[in-house]
């Protein structure tokens, strides 16, 4: 009895009969149709999702660039502020310039133009705000950020430069 419960790698035991790998049935015709058809809808809807994968990674390809130039032009207006030696134009001063992706004068195929507006304001003496706006598809899309800005005496430079 112990002797038909054993098991080799090259028999299977069904029922106490002794059979062989190749006797068992495999895969029929209707499985491998079944699988196939279960395969196609998968890819399907997987290739329907790629339209708006597609604009997703456009629109975030977009608000990436939008926000580097935007770090940028903060990061440079606190840097000319922060001089005691530049003079600073306010009440309010708005300024609006218009930057390509690709950095250059004129419009290459596939440049992203986007528009960058300033706005300086004093707050108080030796302080000021500066707001930076940045606005792509005709000002359909748009990011802001602003930050305060306090002249220090350790960024003077030249040195000796007279109080602006």
């Amino acid at each position: 009895m112990v002797s038909n419960m054993l098991m080799d790698n090259n028999h299977k035991f069904i029922r106490g009969k002794k059979e062989t790998f190749r006797s068992c049935r495999g895969i029929s015709l209707i499985e491998v149709v079944i699988s196939m058809f279960l395969t196609a809808i998968g890819i399907m809807a997987i290739m329907s999702m790629q339209p708006s994968a597609w604009k997703t990674e456009a629109r975030a390809d977009y608000m990436g660039r939008a926000a580097m130039i935007l770090s940028a032009e903060l990061e440079r207006q606190q840097a000319w502020i922060m001089n005691p030696c530049n003079s600073v134009t306010v009440n309010p001063a708005t300024t609006t310039a218009v930057v390509r992706s690709s950095g250059m004068a004129a419009s290459l195929e596939g440049d992203a133009v986007y528009t960058v507006t300033t706005t300086v304001t004093s707050i108080g003496t030796n302080i000021f705000t500066v707001i930076v706006t940045v606005a792509w598809n005709g000002g359909a899309n748009i990011i802001t950020e602003s930050t305060n800005v306090i002249r220090q005496e350790l960024w003077r430079f030249p040195e000796g430069c007279p109080n602006a």
